[in-house]
């Protein structure tokens, strides 16, 4: 697995949907907000490696 780089796009409720920006396919895809580091918010940078997040700085 490799680690991708994200960016949150838009908040419902408990989910977050996060877009990748290292890829081609910028589809978003919906996250449970537990997942994610609790600063979180619209516009925020992530980097994921199997299904683990931080926030990239």
């Amino acid at each position: 697995m490799e680690q991708h780089d994200y960016i949150v796009t838009d908040i419902r409720g408990d989910y977050a949907f996060l877009m990748q920006t290292d890829a081609e396919n910028t589809e978003p895809f919906q996250v449970a907000l537990a997942l994610l580091p609790q600063d979180t918010d619209i516009d925020t940078g992530l980097r994921g490696f199997m299904g683990m997040f931080e926030i990239a700085e």
